[in-house]
């Protein structure tokens, strides 16, 4: 008994140092991530606005190709989308495999291993996806942001990651859609990994887990909009299908010749 209650201690000093070098880890992903949404506007859309707010008259600013209008996604487009992004493939897919690396960690170590461990673990991960997502919808209907994904009208590899990049903590607002700060983008991804430390994790983890965690997921949603922007193959594709379209069903106006 004694050398099992010292090995417990043992176990969970660890687990408190790890959390303890995690931590500065996953402030700066925050921190660097709300670096990136805090730069300018990319050079077409400070063109489009200043095109916008001078003559109505569009300046061509080549490479870059503009669009004259941004049409707000309808509310049968924004429950498509979020039916996907909730309960579709592509969550699916990813609590499937964070779920196949929980069971290989153990982690947690409480849990059961075999398909009964693994079946705990994947049906959190969903779980904690639906919540996100669930939380970035409501609040983005809430503060009227649209919080979609659309793809940058830029050119050149560095452009399109830094507007990937920046998307993950914007939005559009307005009638216009111009770009600013998303609360809804920001809180969502800590709102599922919160739900499931306090509701069905074992009790020894706690709000620094749960944010450590968030932050894994914000990752997670910057790097897809990563894969959105540079993996999209035309309305067709398998991509356009799951709803990663430029407009996101929206219609899209004709480009600047």
């Amino acid at each position: 008994m004694k050398a099992r209650h010292t090995s417990r201690h043992t176990s969970r000093r660890t687990l408190r140092r790890t959390s303890r070098r995690r931590l500065p880890v996953s402030v700066s992903v925050v921190a660097l991530l709300l670096a990136v949404a805090a730069l300018p506007l990319s050079a077409q859309e400070q063109t489009l606005a200043d095109a916008r707010a001078s003559s109505g008259t569009l300046v061509i600013a080549p490479p870059a190709q503009l669009y004259l209008t941004y049409i707000r996604p309808t509310t049968k487009v924004k429950v498509r989308n979020y039916l996907f992004d909730a309960f579709g493939p592509h969550p699916i897919g990813v609590a499937a495999l964070v779920g196949a690396i929980n069971l290989a960690d153990k982690s947690p170590p409480e849990w059961r291993q075999g398909m009964a461990g693994y079946g705990e673990r994947f049906a959190s991960n969903l779980a904690i996806g639906a919540v996100n997502t669930t939380t970035r919808y409501a609040l983005a209907q809430a503060f009227h942001e649209d919080t979609l994904y659309y793809r940058c009208e830029c050119r050149g590899l560095l452009p399109r990651f830094n507007h990937a990049l920046i998307s993950t903590l914007t939005g559009r607002h307005g009638a216009d859609g111009h770009r600013a700060f998303s609360f809804a983008a920001l809180v969502a991804p800590y709102a599922g990994n919160f739900t499931a430390i306090y509701g069905w994790y074992p009790g020894r983890y706690g709000a620094k887990d749960a944010f450590r965690m968030g932050n894994y997921s914000l990752l997670e949603y910057a790097a897809s909009n990563v894969a959105f922007e540079f993996l999209y193959r035309g309305p067709h594709s398998w991509l356009s299908r799951a709803h990663l379209n430029n407009r996101h069903g929206a219609i899209e106006a004709d480009p600047v010749p």
